[in-house]
């Protein structure tokens, strides 16, 4: 390890309670909750799972908890290992399944009506997976999910090779999406190397066999990955794409190579995926969620502002952007979730892992945004994937800025920099706020508050509300309408149109008609999305809707221009078949609504609406009438 931290760097003994830093500027004091399990604070240690990645590579984002016993710290011999240590069952205080899908409102989660295939993206080969998810599967009750039962897909991208770190990174990320959507299947995509340029085929993989949501567990710093070239592999609207931030703090301060401190983690830092972020969660008596602070100790989250990509529009407007002191600079994360490795899960992995003359194997606890990651990118696939929105992430902020209730909202801690080590008997970071504030000049893009903040984003998940489209959604009583808007402006389409306006996309969500499909600087339009009336009136049957009423966000004064086009059989092919007539709206900054009048209603059927600026990326939501 090097960098600040490193040199201060102790051995990690977390307490097995979820502990809860009270954190913020102005002499908040810290506050730890009782002590969860019977682990002593100086068991355990922290390792990470992969080593410092050379230039064009990725390290993966897991860390283990290791037990700190006396023969762990004999050197590492080329012969036997000196000791064996294997856990034949989950370490008391880690994580379940259940335990995590509780604490964020997800375990009365009924399975998506659309089955989901959650896709991970690693490098090298697990070869004792499929083994170690049955084992897994077993200890917590979950369905099995094998490739006998179609449920587990593995696929190797050229001819991987067996490595034992990337192993728990492997078996950390398909169990925790297979924990967190047991009705999900998972595809396990396995990279020959973990270069870019393999990994990158591996996403290309992964989207060509359909999968819905992506995860990347994995990442380095942007620059030492020529991030601008390579983001196209991570461009691909209508599907989620989830990517850790990091486990090496603010701007990378705490990086195991100095080389990579002062940027933040590419692909989190790519603005057409979903950043997420880590935090210390508390759980309390049946699971329940008691309290959230930003993860920083031994690692902590990553983030900050990107050296590379400019924020899409719908990161630009969130309120509590401008505070971060990023100007119109891509911020990371989007959103989060527990990553402490204190706080961390229960992961099944029989590859043998030799350190310090000791081979470890089966159950152990695993932290990092490894775990955020693959959580999040579940999460959505709980609420049905993208469902029509070509960049996910969006989701995220329109809900957030239409009902912020729907997220937990991490307001407190800090992944700035820290020289002062951590505290063993906390696994906290052992500087004041004020002192880790200091590496952002106590702006927002590092220090949590109320609301929207570089290292939580939007907040945690509390049920699925905040990962529905609002148009998409079948609705569950929240109003998701956008509140706020500066006038309803009117105008009138009539019905059934026969102009072909080309095949829908794979997804059924049709593509942008604003040119480019990647968000850019000007790219000034984040919706549309339907208000809670317009889905009610929907969903009540077709022929009765005569207006349609929508909301949506822009980054500046547009004149937009408003169509709709319904999926139609055209020579035997879908083909969308855009609606005679256009509304042109002058659009504000901000939030604005429009309610489209339409001469004889809806028949039944799947509709687009498109959006397009006078300048920039049009947007497009889908959704069923009848």
């Amino acid at each position: 390890m090097s960098g600040m931290r490193a040199l201060a760097r102790r051995e990690l003994a977390p307490m097995r309670m979820l502990a809860m830093a009270m954190l913020a500027l102005g002499g908040w004091c810290l506050a730890a909750a009782p002590a969860r399990g019977e682990l002593s604070p100086a068991s355990y240690r922290v390792s990470a799972l992969c080593g410092a990645p050379e230039a064009g590579h990725a390290g993966c984002m897991g860390l283990r908890l290791v037990a700190r016993e006396a023969h762990a710290q004999q050197p590492a011999g080329a012969g036997e290992p000196s000791a064996i240590e294997e856990e034949t069952e989950p370490p008391e205080g880690s994580l379940s399944p259940h335990e995590l899908l509780s604490a964020y409102g997800l375990a009365s989660v009924a399975a998506p009506a659309n089955r989901q295939t959650v896709a991970v993206i690693d490098a090298y080969d697990d070869p004792t997976v499929e083994h170690d998810l049955q084992v897994f599967d077993e200890e917590f009750g979950l369905a099995a999910c094998t490739s006998a039962n179609e449920c587990f897909t593995k696929v190797k991208v050229g001819s991987p090779a067996k490595n034992a770190g990337w192993a728990q990174e492997i078996a950390t990320d398909v169990e925790v999406v297979h924990g967190a959507c047991p009705s999900c299947k998972v595809l396990l995509v396995e990279a020959s190397s973990n270069s870019y340029a393999t990994l990158e085929a591996a996403e290309q993989e992964a989207e060509q066999r359909g999968a819905q949501e992506i995860s990347n567990s994995w990442g380095g710093s942007e620059e030492g990955t020529g991030a601008s070239a390579q983001s196209g592999a991570f461009d691909h609207p209508g599907t989620v794409i989830t990517a850790a931030a990091g486990d090496a703090g603010y701007l990378s301060w705490d990086a195991q190579e100095s080389g990579e401190i002062g940027d933040v983690d590419f692909p989190a830092s790519s603005p057409s995926v979903v950043a997420v972020g880590g935090t210390r969660l508390s759980v309390g008596p049946g699971g329940t969620w008691n309290g959230e602070s930003v993860w920083n100790g031994d690692g902590a989250t990553g983030g900050g502002c990107s050296s590379v990509f400019t924020a899409p529009a719908w990161q630009q407007t969130v309120a509590g952007f401008g505070a971060l002191g990023c100007g119109s600079a891509r911020s990371v994360a989007d959103v989060a979730a527990d990553a402490d490795p204190s706080t961390g899960v229960a992961v099944y992995d029989s590859t043998p892992v030799r350190e310090k003359g000791v081979e470890y194997r089966g159950w152990t606890t695993i932290g990092g945004t490894s775990v955020a990651a693959p959580f999040i990118a579940a999460t959505f696939a709980l609420a049905e994937g993208a469902r029509g929105v070509e960049y996910p992430a969006q989701t995220l902020y329109e809900n957030f800025a239409s009902d912020p209730g729907a997220l937990h909202d991490v307001a407190v801690g800090s992944n700035g920099a820290c020289a002062n080590g951590f505290d063993e008997e906390t696994g906290l970071a052992e500087c004041t706020l004020s002192e880790e504030a200091a590496a952002c000049s106590a702006r927002a893009i590092c220090v949590a508050g109320p609301g929207f903040d570089g290292p939580s984003g939007v907040g945690t998940p509390d049920g699925i509300a905040a990962f529905e489209p609002s148009g998409a959604s079948e609705g569950d009583g929240r109003d998701t309408a956008i509140t706020g808007s500066k006038g309803n402006q009117t105008g009138e389409l009539a019905n059934a149109g026969d102009e072909g306006d080309g095949p829908p996309s794979a997804n059924g969500a049709g593509t942008s008609s604003g040119g480019s499909a990647r968000p850019r600087a000007a790219t000034l339009l984040a919706g549309p999305s339907l208000t809670r009336a317009a889905r009610i009136a929907l969903r009540r049957g077709h022929g009765r809707v005569t207006r349609l009423a929508f909301t949506f966000l822009t980054g500046g004064e547009l004149r937009v221009k408003v169509t709709l086009a319904r999926e139609t059989q055209v020579d035997g092919a879908k083909r969308w078949v855009t609606l005679p007539g256009t509304l042109v709206l002058n659009a504000a900054r901000g939030h604005d609504s429009a309610t489209l009048k339409l001469r004889g209603g809806l028949a039944s059927g799947l509709y687009r609406l498109t959006l397009t600026p006078g300048r920039g990326t049009g947007r497009s939501l889908v959704f069923h009438a009848g």
